[in-house]
């Protein structure tokens, strides 16, 4: 296939301004993902946008369930199961006590 370019579980994206850490999320638009790298503002580094990662800073106040759809508030920079204003992302992996800090969701890509 002449056209075909990669799988897509990872893309290369430009670091923005003030740059990006490895293991952090960041948006771009409708793209989410999961820095593989750190990176200085201008840079190109490697956007996992699929596949499952633990530690995702999550909203308190509520809870998770297994499979349920996860987004992303990019104003508070965490995961929630708030559908409204925010970008979905994923599903949540694990189950998640209303009081947690962090989740596991497994990334989608781009929807």
């Amino acid at each position: 296939m002449k056209n075909y370019v990669q799988n897509g579980e990872m893309v290369y994206a430009t670091a923005p301004t003030g740059g990006v850490l490895s293991g952090h999320p960041y948006l771009f638009g409708s793209l989410f993902g999961i820095s593989a790298v750190d990176a200085d503002a201008g840079s190109t580094f490697a956007l996992w946008v699929r596949g499952v990662y633990n530690n995702m800073p999550k909203a308190t106040g509520a809870a998770w369930t297994f499979g349920e759809a996860i987004y992303w508030d990019d104003t508070a920079k965490n995961c929630t199961g708030t559908a409204t204003g925010n970008t979905k992302i994923g599903v949540a992996t694990k189950a998640a006590a209303s009081g947690d800090t962090t989740g596991e969701v497994r990334l989608n890509g781009a929807f």
